[in-house]
């Protein structure tokens, strides 16, 4: 029985952090948006990114040598259309961001310290310095800016503590030509399936790092709006390519907590337990190389030694130095005991951000009529095998004006949807037995690890196929008996994001970038992405 759309929005963005904000502030001049948040609005990846936005403001760089760092730690795999496309749009986005109130740090001058010039830093596999930041808090300062702006605009409704299910398509519900609708979503606090039109969709849902024991991301980082999309229809690309951050915090109170690149970008040395350096053993470029190479150093020292952990020293410069440069980092090492001043930071590499995702072109826009795709949530042919530090912030700027243009022009000839039926609960009933996920869940995230992790064989990866489509046939099941829940949902989600990362893994043979096969490790001289196809 077709009931009444509870829901109504020219746009309908799901995400609210970096990409999902900043496209709905764009599209909220002209029009009606609903934006989406899974948990409370500030509570996703851009929160917690520490390091900056990649962007060329001195003039001793230029945008030429951001396309060909970008191209080098991409290893052969980026689109250099693309990366070009980025790289010219960075400064616009970025003036976007500085125009909306977001401070970014700016060089100490004796003259009036409003025209001084912006501080610029340097990470890993960049060769200038080009990254703009608000200390070490630069997400935060991002998230904060944008989210009050929406909080107070007139034209963005924000709906908070909801789960996007699934997208709705003329396709599924037997209508002519495949555009999406807009999306079926979960009120948390309701327990509620509730429905959304939208002349557009945007996924802004980030990545799927959660689909790993060990991650440097939110809780929230399931893999939603990639699942999503490949369940109506869209093609999905490099999902091997999963970053490991080279250096989390390691400590039991510490969950999640990221030990900043530009640690190393201002001098710090990463040591073995006794001490000694080893990255000048691994790369010419030491502690400065390309993240991929790092984490596998780090990864191989611990197997070697038998270490829980190495050690990131940045203690050798100045006090003051340390404490006004990274002040979240020294503040939170000391609630730990751990003065970084004086001693190094115990680190071990985590799951940090998903290279590949739904694919798109340079609007953001999908293979599904309507459905656009921004930020980590999307390939975009960006960050190739390995993402240079620094441009996943500006990915989501880029994209999302990019994608608020394509909107824009097309908004006025697209009719809001009509006669969407609403989601039927009369099949299902409530669980008893949440342990079953609970278990499913810690399976899965175990799996992923050992088997689809820094260093993978091809027996690792057959082995994860089996157990993840066992794990499929058990979740499906529970799904189609039992009401929905958060945690259905996400490990409903990452399971589908793990064969995706496993059926691309198996598919690439050689190891490029962030994949690293032991059964192939060289490269193959004619690569390109890999691309999955939806049945």
């Amino acid at each position: 029985m077709t009931q009444a759309v509870e829901y109504q929005s020219d746009i309908l963005v799901i995400g609210s952090g970096a990409a999902g904000l900043t496209l709905a502030l764009h599209l909220a001049e002209t029009s009606s948006v609903i934006l989406l948040s899974k948990g409370p609005l500030a509570e996703g990846s851009t929160l917690y990114a520490q390091g900056g936005i990649a962007s060329v403001f001195d003039e001793g760089d230029t945008i030429e040598s951001h396309v060909n760092d970008t191209l080098i730690a991409g290893a052969g795999l980026c689109d250099k259309t693309v990366v070009t496309f980025t790289a010219e749009n960075a400064k616009a986005s970025m003036q976007w961001l500085i125009d909306c109130g977001v401070a970014f740090d700016k060089e100490e001058t004796s003259d009036n310290q409003k025209d001084a010039p912006y501080h610029l830093t340097r990470e890993g596999g960049h060769s200038h310095r080009r990254i703009l930041h608000a200390a070490d808090a630069t997400g935060k300062a991002v998230q904060t800016t944008l989210q009050e702006r929406a909080l107070t605009h007139p034209n963005i409704r924000v709906l908070e503590r909801y789960n996007a299910i699934d997208l709705i398509t003329s396709r599924k519900l037997n209508r002519p030509g495949n555009r999406v609708l807009g999306a079926y979503v979960w009120n948390r606090d309701k327990e509620h399936v509730e429905t959304i039109t939208a002349k557009f969709v945007a996924l802004a849902t980030g990545g799927c790092s959660k689909v790993y024991q060990y991650t440097s991301n939110p809780d929230i980082a399931s893999g939603d709006g990639i699942a999503m999309a490949w369940r109506a229809g869209c093609r999905v690309a490099n999902m091997e390519f999963n970053q490991f951050h080279p250096t989390c915090l390691y400590h039991a109170e510490a969950k999640n907590f990221l030990l900043s690149e530009a640690l190393r970008g201002e001098g710090a040395y990463l040591r073995r337990p006794d001490g000694s350096r080893f990255m000048p053993e691994f790369d010419e470029r030491a502690e400065l190389a390309p993240r991929d190479i790092v984490a596998r150093a780090i990864d191989y020292e611990m197997k070697r030694l038998g270490s829980d952990c190495v050690y990131l020293d940045i203690s050798h410069k100045p006090a003051d130095f340390i404490i006004k440069h990274f002040p979240t980092i020294y503040q939170r090492c000391l609630e730990l005991g751990i003065d970084i001043t004086k001693s190094p930071i115990p680190a071990v590499p985590a799951a940090h951000y998903t290279c590949g995702g739904v694919m798109t072109d340079l609007h953001g826009q999908t293979d599904l009529n309507g459905l656009y795709a921004i930020g980590e949530v999307a390939y975009t042919g960006l960050h190739g095998a390995n993402r240079l530090a620094s441009n996943s912030l500006l990915e989501c700027l880029v994209f999302a004006r990019a994608a608020s243009q394509d909107i824009e022009s097309q908004l006025q000839k697209i009719k809001m949807p009509i006669n969407v039926p609403n989601w039927d609960e009369s099949k299902v009933s409530n669980s008893d037995e949440e342990v079953v996920i609970a278990h499913n869940w810690h399976e899965l995230r175990l799996f992923m690890w050992d088997y689809v992790g820094i260093v993978r064989t091809d027996k690792r990866l057959e082995r994860a196929l089996r157990r993840c489509m066992m794990l499929q046939q058990e979740i499906q099941e529970y799904y189609s008996n039992f009401r929905v829940s958060n945690n259905l949902l996400e490990l409903r989600n990452l399971v589908q994001v793990a064969e995706l990362i496993i059926r691309c893994a198996m598919e690439r043979k050689e190891s490029r970038g962030l994949h690293y096969n032991i059964d192939y490790p060289e490269l193959l001289e004619n690569s390109g992405p890999t691309i999955l196809q939806p049945n």
